[in-house]
């Protein structure tokens, strides 16, 4: 089982990175195919879940190049947790904006929920799970698979497609800001484009 427990840790934080990836190009899906503009709370949270997320890739990054130190895990995990509650405090505020009853929120629900509510439920999961392995540190320390292995080719797929949906969302938010020091409120149209 010990041995186990340090595989499982590096395809765990692969799938932490996957997980925000598809989350984040999900809400990019809504908003690019359905219209739903992010918010300046929408964008924050986005923040938090790639603050997040790159705790994870420090990791996972440290792991396959064989330079991962417990000190070097632990400011990883710092990173993640950080990032996760920083997120979480944003998403709560959406949620708290929109608990009055009768209020419709802000955006489509998706599976019952709103998007910033999603947000805080993955927000509680990241930080119940960088607790978890910092207790089972240095046990846990992440073995990554061979260099040039097809494992290690996947960790790095997965890593380069996290890196690809910060840059579109960099992209994103420049076109949607446009040249203005903050997002509106309730945006409607692409900022750089005029209204």
């Amino acid at each position: 089982m010990k041995a186990l427990l340090p595989r499982l840790v590096f395809w765990s934080l692969n799938l932490w990175i996957l997980g925000y990836t598809l989350v984040i190009g999900l809400a990019l899906l809504l908003q690019f195919a359905e219209g739903e503009l992010p918010c300046p709370l929408c964008m924050l949270q986005r923040y938090g879940m790639i603050a997040s997320t790159l705790g994870a890739l420090w990791i996972v990054r440290q792991a396959v190049s064989g330079r991962l130190t417990p000190a070097t895990y632990v400011q990883g995990f710092g990173l993640g947790a950080l990032g996760a509650f920083a997120g979480a405090m944003f998403s709560a505020r959406q949620v708290m904006l929109h608990i009055l009853p009768g209020d419709q929120g802000y955006g489509a629900p998706v599976l019952g929920l709103h998007l910033y509510s999603w947000a805080f439920v993955t927000f509680m999961v990241v930080i119940v799970f960088t607790a978890l392995l910092g207790i089972l540190a240095p046990a846990a320390l992440p073995e990554a698979p061979r260099e040039n292995s097809l494992a290690a080719r996947i960790a790095s797929l997965i890593g380069f497609a996290f890196l690809a949906i910060v840059a579109i969302n960099a992209v994103m938010i420049v076109f949607l800001e446009g040249f203005n020091w903050v997002l509106p409120d309730n945006p409607t149209a692409y900022a750089l484009f005029g209204r």
